[in-house]
């Protein structure tokens, strides 16, 4: 009797020890089974980045690199027409121009701005009411070739003064800034510039109103013309005076002292070198001689000793 108590006890033992075994096996097999079939997790799609303006972009203004930067856009709002990292580059931008205003933050897209290679370029540089003249510069006038597309220039003349009254004598010189702040939009036909590249031109074409292309046009002819590289940073009293002169730009007026713009400056050679002999235009004429008195009603002039020329004699 107990042997036979001992046998079925280690049959027993022996089916509940295979039992477990075939369950574990089975439920492993289940496991891997759903582990196959189950779909592979959807990993989420990394944003992508276009090219965007990084501070507000004006309509005609000539881009830079450093006005454009990356941002990362969800991958269900890239437009067909976002510039797409990896595309291109913000260099590939340089020297093209908004033709139409660009907000911080707003992707940019070449239905925005245009190529200087394309049709139409010019004009789209030109701020409305604007007029493009080109002026002759030389390796001198121009800077050495470090004036860009973008940068703020005044214009100067050189010319012969002539004598007063047509008397022969010594021809003065003189130098004068006849337009102040004026931007330059291209140099030679070249509407861009590659960083740290100087270009000695032959030609600066100039943004100006209407009136200042007959100033430009008319100071060709009477003497030579220079350009003057302003500063980035204007003092207090430049600031207050190149915002009169935009509103007047705007309205296509010739800038003078009447809205707060600087009368045209000059300078004679006189005042430069002693040696020279003394201007009869201006201050320097107080002790030449004679003060013409001019009586109107046909009465005809009346000429005086000034009193310089009496407390000389």
């Amino acid at each position: 009797m107990r042997l036979r108590t001992v046998l079925l006890l280690f049959i027993a033992i022996g089916l509940a020890g295979g039992t477990a075994v075939l369950a574990r096996a089975w439920l492993a097999a289940q496991r891997a089974q759903e582990i196959a079939e189950a779909a592979p997790l959807a990993l989420p799609t990394p944003a992508k980045s276009v090219l965007v303006a990084r501070n507000d972009i004006k309509r005609g203004q000539i881009l830079k690199p450093e006005d454009m930067m990356w941002q990362p856009w969800p991958e269900g709002g890239v437009d067909k027409n976002y510039v797409v990292l990896g595309s291109k580059t913000p260099e590939a931008f340089a020297g093209w121009v908004a033709r139409n205003p660009v907000s911080a933050g707003e992707p940019i897209t070449e239905s925005k701005i245009i190529s200087p290679s394309n049709r139409g370029f010019l004009a789209a540089v030109l701020r409305p009411g604007m007029r493009a003249i080109s002026v002759p510069v030389t390796i001198t006038s121009g800077i050495s070739g470090f004036i860009f597309p973008g940068d703020q220039v005044d214009l100067m003349i050189t010319f012969q003064v002539p004598n007063s009254g047509g008397s022969s004598g010594y021809e003065h010189k003189a130098a004068e800034t006849v337009l102040h702040n004026v931007r330059v939009i291209a140099i030679d036909q070249r509407l861009e510039s590659k960083a740290g590249e100087a270009v000695v031109a032959h030609t600066a074409t100039l943004e100006v109103t209407p009136k200042q292309t007959e100033v430009i046009a008319l100071a060709s002819e009477i003497g030579k013309m220079s350009l003057s590289l302003r500063s980035l940073v204007a003092t207090s009293g430049e600031a207050a005076a190149d915002g009169n002169q935009a509103t007047a730009s705007e309205g296509g007026q010739l800038a003078d002292s009447s809205n707060g713009v600087p009368d045209p400056t000059f300078t004679i050679d006189s005042e430069i070198s002693p040696l020279l002999p003394k201007s009869l235009h201006g201050n320097d004429n107080s002790d030449s001689g004679t003060i013409t008195i001019l009586r109107g009603g046909g009465k005809g002039a009346d000429s005086i000793a000034s009193p310089a020329a009496s407390r000389g004699s």
